[in-house]
């Protein structure tokens, strides 16, 4: 399984900037895709999940009502909006085998990483 992130990019707080996750390699029937995130000197926490089926999403909460996680074909994106500054950090698109909100929102729950996309936002 390939994931390639993008999207990432320098904005003004209060700005919005959409990620992109394409997957490859592999079709799931029951598993979950997710981003994460890593700012500088802090531990990678999760940001928003949805099951590949597109029925179940998971938020974090410092991001709900801001951020939306979807899919579609085989990218799964996240509209970010209303950005702060600790928005800040390198986003990373991940997926899982499983779909279980305890296992999707831990990093250990995660069988596949891709590379991250930077978002940094400006006070």
């Amino acid at each position: 399984v390939q994931l390639q992130a993008s999207g990432g990019g320098l904005v003004q707080a209060g700005g919005s900037l959409r990620l992109s996750c394409v997957v490859s390699g592999r079709t799931f029937s029951s598993a979950t895709v997710g981003w994460f995130r890593q700012a500088p000197g802090t531990e990678r926490e999760f940001v928003a999940a949805i099951s590949w089926s597109g029925g179940t999403t998971y938020y974090a909460d410092s991001v709900k009502g801001r951020f939306t996680i979807s899919n579609a074909k085989n990218t799964v994106y996240l509209q970010m909006n209303s950005l702060k500054p600790e928005d800040t950090a390198v986003y990373y698109c991940a997926a899982s085998d499983v779909e279980n909100k305890v296992v999707v929102t831990h990093i250990g729950g995660m069988n596949y990483w891709g590379k991250g996309t930077l978002v940094t936002v400006s006070s």
